[in-house]
């Protein structure tokens, strides 16, 4: 009988069409889970404001993205499945799933179902927990599960940001760089909302996060805590790669609006460049495959606004895509949860 392994992703559009992106956030934007408020403001928000309004400019910048093979992000998770499948060998069946668009978390489960496997290893692929991607991707999962009469055994990894493989696929990235060459550096996490991360302390702990320092140290309480295990990820990473105090930050990026998770990435770098620093770099580890909130929000965007206020250089260390150190560490995470 062989072990099912189920890779999640976010997902991406089909193509880079105004029509293609409308419908990717539209699924995506409607998750209960995405934009946590009462169902029909949230209906309202973003089938009335964000989707007419966003897709169009949306589309634009994932056009400067996309290449030949298409999107990045799926490009670099198919070859993360192949690669992982190649690795594990025939004791093994590895599908890919995105939670949003193409290729289906439905389709992958079902492919699953028909090699016939006798457990499933699911990996959602969100270095730090977050109940916007990691319980939606889950959730999903659970409910195609559910259609089956019976279906095998189901363990999820639920973060993996202290995984030693994964932190020695992020330094072995990082060391394609000379570090003697920057300023300083930035450690990039996707933004979220702090209502969601008071709902989430709500419902994994006791309640008491204060999004303060109760995050600096790792306890039993914030181990479900996205804030805390960016936090953590970071000082992984600073310590290993010998990066000295008051030479980085942990910031958030891609805001919606003034309550989501601080610093913000944007605004750190512009007060960087207004102090004078010339070359930065920027880590994203929040993320394994690049991606549009990479590639031109950070390669791009930022690098933009780094030089209007007085900068040289933003230079983006690449997300872990299909590295070997990469595909090793997926490797081991698979084979110590079989």
């Amino acid at each position: 009988m062989k072990t099912g392994v189920l890779l999640i992703n976010l997902g991406t559009p089909d193509s880079s069409k105004t029509s293609d992106v409308r419908k990717y956030l539209t699924q995506f934007l409607n998750d209960p889970r995405v934009i946590d408020i009462n169902p029909i403001a949230r209906f309202i928000l973003v089938n009335g404001i964000i989707v007419p309004f966003r897709s169009a400019k949306s589309a634009k910048l994932y056009q400067q993205i996309w290449t030949k093979e298409g999107s990045p992000l799926l490009v670099n998770s198919i070859n993360q499945q192949k690669l992982l499948q190649a690795e594990l060998g025939n004791d093994y069946v590895v599908e890919l799933g995105m939670r949003y668009q193409s290729p289906s978390l439905e389709s992958a489960i079902n492919k699953l179902k028909e090699a016939n496997v006798s457990k499933v290893i699911a990996i959602p692929l969100y270095p730090q927990y977050a109940t916007s991607s990691t319980t939606s991707s889950i959730e999903e999962t659970i409910r195609i599960l559910k259609k089956w009469k019976e279906h095998p055994p189901v363990k999820f990894i639920e973060n993996f940001f202290d995984d030693q493989g994964f932190i020695d696929a992020c330094v072995a990235k990082a060391l394609k760089y000379n570090l003697n060459d920057y300023d300083y550096f930035i450690f990039s996490y996707h933004g979220l909302p702090e209502r969601q991360i008071n709902k989430a302390s709500k419902e994994f702990s006791d309640g008491s996060c204060k999004i303060g320092s109760c995050c600096d140290t790792l306890t039993d309480k914030n181990r479900l805590c996205y804030r805390a295990n960016c936090l953590a990820t970071t000082k992984a990473l600073v310590t290993r790669l010998g990066i000295s105090e008051g030479k980085y930050k942990s910031t958030f990026q891609s805001r919606l609006d003034d309550k989501w998770l601080k610093p913000y990435s944007d605004k750190v770098i512009e007060e960087l460049a207004k102090e004078g620093k010339k070359n930065v770099l920027v880590f994203s580890p929040a993320f394994v495959a690049d991606c549009l909130e990479t590639i031109y929000e950070i390669g791009i965007e930022y690098d933009e606004i780094f030089k209007e206020h007085g900068g040289e250089k933003i230079t983006l260390v690449e997300s872990l895509n299909d590295s070997p150190k990469w595909i090793e560490a997926l490797k081991n995470i698979v084979l110590k949860s079989n």
